[in-house]
């Protein structure tokens, strides 16, 4: 700080004319220059008592900011920097127009320091908001295109600066900024690069602000800047790529002209840089949204990379991993790479609990945080994997993938989207008639019964897709007996309420499949505790009537194959399910 005032004290004291000058030469500056200078002499003298920003002090720096002379500017510029470095707080238009009236002059040391103290100001949002405001981003534009690398180097800083405000993107955006920022991302100078690629990252968090980068060209720029020699830059870019990327139109655009970004991105799982190495993996995740990417990260090797960084300490990394190879699991000619990479296990793994993804002391917080989010993404690639095969869905049984499962139902901490990717996997896996009987084993009906009267739609739909799929074809029914009325009203409960879901056309579905599986186990007690129940018979029966009178209308989806919940049904007849029913009381011996 002292430095800095005895610099400004000897620079104003410079511009102090002596009285043998004064007498041999006409004065050079105006009696209010001299003054405003003999009054900064004194106000910088007692730096920690004044304010700069208002009063008798802003109206001597202003004077010399709006001098005609480029000592007296450079002086006034060089100031505000100084003042600007060390007292950042919101300031007054009084306090920004002179600086702004700064940024117009042709001296290279009046645009570096006046740009300088603007960024320096930027930091403040009321700031950002105010300088955007009075028209600060034309002269930043015009200082961008100065040949002097430290004009164009403050002066993008200062736009990436005023870009962390929601309410300037879009008009940065518009103002005509990104196309010289593109093309000071290309600069030899790493300082205006690597400020300039900010900026471009900064305004890509809207999909309108993306798709002027895409208009802009910056999408090329940002394409080659993943190969920079300094890992910010990269790190900015492969950012703001995986931020375009969310856009399905700026897929379509980055398909067709980047031909070389996905090998770009996998060879960026291999830098040392683990923010590098995650925001790759989260660009190819959004790619993969496209089923052409899906496909072509595989087969230009990304897996490896992926399972490096899934089998990391780090769950920063092995979130974006897993979140990338569940878009990836989602394309069948991917399903026997996946397999044959051996990432079955360590998915598997990845459900068991917080504490066994990542170990260091530096992230073990944020495990915790993470770790509904790559449960999720984990046991949903699993689910995708194994839907074809039921050799797949006994390996996951084989690997431990049950008491996992039911570990994290029972939890009441975990999250209902956690729990609904978890019930949709168990119902995929109850496809599997090997696999019944130990699911039943293991406790799951007790579970499965009470999630179906959770307030979110998905786990009630899920979970009692995953009930009709265990009612299929199994040998012994004693636990559909034995959980009749327990848990929660067990399982007639749930029946006489899916049949009564006449706003849900998959759970009237659902209920119905399920009770025809039930009755046609030719379990005696069981058939017997249906046909007894005092409402389900009445619910079917009214369902019979109306589904037989709306017959023509294509409302529900295919029932045979199992149970799926699917909150859109298919194009299937009411007569299906009327048909069902028509089933279950020829079964019951009852009349319609």
């Amino acid at each position: 700080m002292s430095f800095f005032c005895n610099n400004i004290i000897s620079r104003l004291c410079c511009l102090k004319p002596s009285e043998q000058f004064n007498r041999e030469h006409e004065p050079l500056f105006a009696d209010v220059e001299r003054q405003a200078v003999n009054q900064l002499i004194d106000f910088f003298e007692n730096r920690s008592q004044v304010n700069f920003y208002e009063g008798e002090p802003l109206r001597a720096l202003s004077t010399l900011a709006y001098s005609g002379h480029f000592e007296l500017q450079r002086s006034a510029a060089i100031a505000f920097s100084e003042v600007s470095e060390a007292d950042v707080r919101p300031v007054s238009r009084e306090t920004l127009d002179p600086i702004l009236y700064l940024l117009q002059s042709p001296d290279f040391e009046v645009l570096r320091s006046a740009s300088a103290a603007l960024g320096n100001l930027a930091v403040d949002p009321q700031n950002k908001i105010l300088i955007v405001k009075i028209g600060g981003l034309e002269p930043l534009i015009r200082q961008m295109l100065s040949p002097n690398k430290e004009a164009q180097c403050n002066a993008v800083g200062c736009i990436t600066n005023l870009a962390t405000a929601e309410e300037n993107k879009s008009k940065i955006a518009k103002s005509g900024a990104l196309i010289p920022l593109s093309r000071l991302a290309k600069s030899h100078d790493i300082r205006v690069q690597k400020n300039a690629t900010g900026a471009l990252l900064n305004m890509t968090h809207s999909p309108e602000n993306r798709m002027q980068l895409v208009s802009a060209g910056a999408v090329r720029v940002l394409v080659e800047l993943l190969d920079a020699s300094d890992s910010g830059v990269q790190y900015y870019s492969t950012t703001a790529i995986s931020n375009i990327a969310v856009d399905e139109n700026s897929r379509a655009h980055l398909h067709q002209t980047e031909p070389s970004l996905v090998p770009k991105l996998i060879r960026l799982m291999d830098e040392p840089e683990a923010n590098i190495r995650c925001q790759a993996a989260l660009a190819l995740r959004n790619l993969a949204s496209d089923d052409e990417y899906q496909r072509n990260i595989v087969i230009n090797g990304g897996l490896r990379g992926l399972k490096n960084m899934l089998i990391s300490n780090d769950s920063y990394m092995v979130l974006a991993s897993v979140a990338c190879l569940r878009n990836l699991s989602i394309h069948p000619g991917n399903e026997s790479a996946l397999l044959n990479s051996g990432f079955l296990m360590p998915l598997v793994q990845l459900l068991s609990s917080p504490t066994t993804i990542g170990i260091s002391s530096s992230n073990s917080e944020d495990n915790y945080v993470n770790y509904g989010e790559i449960a999720c993404h984990s046991v949903s690639t699993l689910r995708n994997l194994s839907a074809s095969s039921d050799n797949t869905k006994l390996l996951l049984v084989e690997y431990g993938i049950l008491p996992k499962i039911y570990s994290c139902l029972v939890n009441h901490h975990t999250t209902m989207l956690t729990k609904s990717e978890m019930t949709a996997a168990l119902a995929v896996l109850a496809l599997c008639d090997t696999l019944k009987e130990p699911i039943l084993s293991s406790g799951f009906l007790e579970v499965l019964i009470p999630l179906t009267h959770a307030t979110f739609i998905d786990v009630v739909g899920n979970s009692a897709a995953a009930i009709g799929n265990l009612s299929a074809s199994v040998s012994d029914y004693s636990v559909f007996i034995s959980n009749w009325y327990e848990p929660e009203g067990g399982l007639q409960l749930y029946l006489q309420n899916f049949l009564s879901s006449e706003g849900e056309p998959t759970f009237l579905q659902i209920g119905v499949w399920t009770i025809l599986q039930l009755v046609e186990s030719g379990n005696e007690e069981l058939m017997k505790l249906i046909k007894s129940h005092d409402t389900i018979p009445g619910l079917l029966k009214k369902i019979n009537t109306d589904y037989t009178a709306n017959s023509q209308y294509n409302q529900i989806g295919d029932l045979n194959g199992g149970s799926t919940y699917n909150p859109n049904p298919g194009n299937e007849s009411y007569y299906q399910v009327a048909a069902l029913i028509q089933q279950v009381f020829k079964s019951l011996d009852l009349e319609l």
